[in-house]
């Protein structure tokens, strides 16, 4: 990141995110349900007047052969045949052509909706399936040939079938044999995620992963890890720790077997802030934005990209203290104000409780005063029940 230019401003965004940062629309592909291109539509004519064409011909033919064996050879009665054979070729080959391109255009959408694990495993499948059918047909030439044809081509059809359901139904463990992760593929929708600075530095996030909250792929821009570099290299000591805890928790995230991490390479558009890559990278890729950054999200919503904010989770999962109620916690650090003393719940709520700086690094119990709630969660006041 030091060679790049801007890049100083990508690791001092980290610190002052812009809510009024402009994103511009990704240029997404536009999607299947749209009228089918120019091109398209010329490739569909072409395959259509193929078929008419094999039609004709194939239908010429047989005109031609019942002609012949209705006239006695004669070639002035083989043309009307011929005539009513090609007639008859050119309005079924339009049919023919038609439902083919419909049905073409049917298979391909499936396959696109189609999770290429499950295409890989289905061939495997297959194939596997054509293999025993193969070896299960042999006794079955022994037959008469008319029901020897019909029993080979039922029993090719039917394992050739079999194998391929049972390869896709069966594709985790059948990857899984090769050390290979199909669900951290995230080809299933909704399961690409791509990771925000702010979601990396909370340590929640390893828990998310090794619970499955968070699976399939995990996308992570090359600025994002440039941002926690420069955190890491912060001349602040508590900053240096956070960005070396965020790329620690990154290792431990890529030795998970739940997910895949993945480094996005792509280069990013000249001038585009880091919020901007971030929900183009989630927009284009079908994923959710995981951020803790309340203006990130509102951006992301802004653009109908799904968010995932950590924050949101714990609020939504706490416990609700109400004031009036007691709380026990270890006081870790002085407050702003003159004998303040602040400490934590066991869930991340932080508490500041008055006149307690004196015990400071003891566990005590508190008198729950007041309770508010700001952009990034609870905070409550507090103090020593001796005080009442």
């Amino acid at each position: 990141m030091a060679g790049q230019p801007g890049a100083g401003k990508a690791r001092m965004h980290l610190v002052d995110r812009s809510p009024d940062a402009e994103v511009e629309p990704a240029g997404d592909p536009a999607p299947s349900s749209d009228p089918p291109t120019r091109q398209a539509r010329q490739s569909q004519g072409v395959m259509v007047e193929l078929v008419r064409l094999v039609t004709v011909v194939f239908f010429a033919l047989g005109g031609w052969e019942i002609s012949n064996s209705m006239s006695g050879n004669r070639a002035e009665a083989m043309i009307p045949g011929i005539v009513l054979g090609s007639c008859i070729g050119y309005v079924t080959g339009g049919i023919l052509g038609r439902g083919t391109v419909s049905a073409v255009s049917h298979a391909e959408r499936e396959l696109q909706r189609m999770p290429a694990a499950d295409i890989l495993a289905g061939g495997i499948g297959l194939t596997l399936g054509l293999v025993m059918a193969s070896v299960a047909s042999f006794p079955l030439f022994r037959l008469p040939p008319a029901a020897a044809i019909a029993s080979v081509a039922f029993v090719y059809a039917a394992f050739g079938y079999l194998g391929s359901r049972v390869g896709r139904s069966r594709s985790e463990e059948l990857f899984g044999l090769f050390g290979v992760k199909p669900r951290a593929a995230g080809s299933r929708p909704g399961e690409v995620t791509v990771l925000d600075t702010s979601a990396i530095l909370d340590q929640r996030t390893l828990a998310l992963v090794q619970m499955g909250f968070l699976g399939g792929t995990l996308l992570v821009p090359r600025e994002v890890l440039g941002e926690l570099q420069a955190v890491a290299d912060s001349s602040d000591p508590g900053r240096r720790g956070r960005g070396r805890r965020g790329l620690d928790l990154l290792l431990a995230v890529k030795r998970a077997p739940t997910v895949e991490l993945v480094i996005v390479d792509d280069p990013p558009v000249l001038g585009e802030p880091v919020d901007s890559r971030l929900v183009r990278l989630a927009k284009s890729r079908g994923g959710a934005l995981v951020t803790n950054d309340a203006a990130l999200a509102k951006v992301a919503a802004a653009m109908d990209v799904p968010v995932r904010s950590i924050h949101a989770l714990a609020d939504a999962l706490r416990a609700d203290i109400h004031p009036g109620e007691e709380a026990r916690l270890r006081l870790t650090r002085r407050g702003r104000e003159v004998g303040q003393a602040v400490g934590y719940l066991e869930d991340g709520t932080m508490v500041v409780v008055a006149d307690a700086d004196h015990l400071l690094g003891e566990t005590v119990t508190v008198h729950i005063t007041n309770a508010i709630t700001t952009s990034s969660g609870h905070l409550l006041f507090a103090r020593l029940p001796s005080s009442d």
